[in-house]
């Protein structure tokens, strides 16, 4: 299953965690400022590291 979520209906289509309103730029805006995965799940304990891996994945052209 995609980790990774697009809906016009959800945070103006920006592209999401499914099953959340985390957007994925948030989680990789943290991934740029030095957070650890562990840190980031800390920050949002409804994520797993799985979503976290998707976003990565996701962004670098991954699917």
């Amino acid at each position: 299953m995609d980790r990774i979520e697009v809906n016009p209906a959800i945070c103006g289509g920006k592209p999401v965690i499914r099953g959340t309103r985390i957007l994925m730029r948030n989680v990789l805006g943290m991934i740029a400022g030095g957070y650890s995965v562990e840190r980031i799940l800390e920050s949002y304990p409804e994520l797993t590291r799985e979503d976290v891996s998707a976003a990565l994945d996701r962004r670098s052209g991954g699917r």
